[in-house]
């Protein structure tokens, strides 16, 4: 049996255990993308917490890829010195933390943009120019490069959740004829570009990927997933990272994504991660949305499908919730009642039932 506990390594990062804090948005930057000391202290508090690896929630490249007021950005030396400081607060108490690098896409309200002309509800999104996807792809690279300069362990690039990624990856929003769409490998594009793009920013730091396991429509299916997975293993990415929902979701087709071990049942996307980690192999791997007990933690790791043990929300609620299940506890007091949500956008998310 695995000790969830004991310390694993992604390429050279030396991480201090098993468990992993998604990237969770706060919406509590200051107007011109910079962290204020507010979020530093959440992220000193997890380190604290001993979680093993953070992942900053998602930075904007490019000033026109913000996906919501607050959001941090990482598009100009100006938001390095924050980034900085927030850094040195995690890595003081042990932790090792990377940040998520982003573009909202069709999602940034004042010029909705994406691969292609794209409608959802009361708007329209235009089509990038071939202009703008070379220099999108080139400001992640840039942001990868602050990152580090910001003292940060490595990247992940945001491939996920109905994003610039996501986007371009689905063939409900990308419809494009030309290189970037078409066929799942010309979908997958404009993500190999930036991959190599920030690979070769920074070298030997750790590279981390999220991506949906599936979008739960017909635009990116888990077949979709597993294809790019592999793709991405070859190419030598440090750690996918299995998450799932984007552009055209519909909730009705979540279930597909559960395991049927039953040991595994509160993972939401279990069955469709197994698909993923096999096709992936041996790339380490990461799963969010739905650990609560530490038993399925340890199953997860035991039984190969992960390698690490992601979450979100619980943190929210209890920040200290590696030291306590480390002290015993059993599972996480976070009943998954989304209450933390609904404080989006206004102040830093916590728990409405504390």
């Amino acid at each position: 049996m695995s000790n969830l506990f004991e310390p694993y390594v992604i390429r050279d990062m030396v991480i201090r255990n098993r468990f992993m804090r998604s990237a969770t948005t706060s919406a509590y930057a200051e107007e011109d993308g910079t962290v204020n000391d507010p979020i530093i202290r959440v992220y000193e508090r997890l380190s604290k917490g001993e979680v093993g690896l953070i992942v900053k929630g998602h930075l904007y490249v490019t000033d026109n890829g913000k996906a919501h007021k607050g959001m941090a950005g990482i598009s100009n030396d100006k938001h390095i010195p924050g980034l900085r400081k927030l850094t040195d607060a995690v890595h003081k108490h042990g932790g090792r933390i990377v940040a998520q690098i982003n573009h909202a896409g069709v999602v940034y309200q004042p010029d909705r943009a994406g691969p292609s002309v794209y409608s959802e509800g009361d708007w329209t999104a235009r089509e990038m120019t071939i202009n703008e996807i070379e220099s999108t792809i080139e400001a992640y690279s840039d942001a990868a490069e602050r990152a580090m300069q910001s003292g940060f362990d490595g990247v992940q690039i945001h491939g996920a959740h109905g994003y610039l990624i996501s986007q371009f990856l689905s063939s409900l929003s990308n419809t494009r004829t030309d290189k970037w769409g078409g066929s799942l490998e010309n979908r997958m594009r404009f993500l190999n570009e930036v991959y190599d793009e920030v690979r070769g920013r920074i070298g030997n730091d750790p590279v981390l990927i999220k991506i949906n396991s599936d979008d739960f429509s017909q635009g990116f299916t888990v077949d979709d997933s597993v294809k790019v997975a592999k793709n991405l293993r070859d190419k030598g990415i440090d750690l996918i990272e299995v998450s799932g929902g984007g552009r055209g979701e519909q909730k009705e087709l979540r279930p597909r994504a559960k395991s049927t071990d039953p040991d595994l049942s509160e993972l939401a996307f279990g069955g469709h991660a197994a698909k993923i980690r096999e096709a992936s192999k041996p790339t380490p791997m990461a799963l969010v949305y739905g650990f609560s007990k530490l038993e399925t933690m340890q199953k997860a790791v035991d039984s190969d499908l992960i390698d690490m043990i992601s979450l979100s929300r619980p943190y929210i609620r209890e920040p200290d919730l590696v030291k306590n299940l480390k002290a015993g506890q059993t599972e996480a007091t976070c009943i998954r009642c989304d209450g933390c949500r609904a404080a989006f956008g206004n102040a830093i998310m916590t728990c409405v039932l504390e």
